[in-house]
């Protein structure tokens, strides 16, 4: 999972539990998401990169590329 891109279908920052859309296992999947600095605020329709996993369905994110 680390290092697989996806995007976020439900805003993702501190105090909220947001969504993300990644494509594994020949599909897509949605994963509860996290900031991975834990500060900050990434808007519905970001392209993340996810930089850690727990299993099974939680992934910290942040922005693939920077704006």
């Amino acid at each position: 999972m680390v290092g697989l891109m996806g995007r976020v279908t439900g805003t993702v920052g501190p105090g909220l539990v947001g969504e993300v859309i990644v494509r594994v296992r020949g599909g897509a999947e949605h994963f509860l998401a996290y900031p991975a600095t834990g500060t900050e605020r990434i808007e519905r329709g970001t392209v993340v990169m996810v930089v850690e996993h727990l299993p099974p369905r939680t992934v910290y994110v942040q922005p693939a590329y920077d704006s």
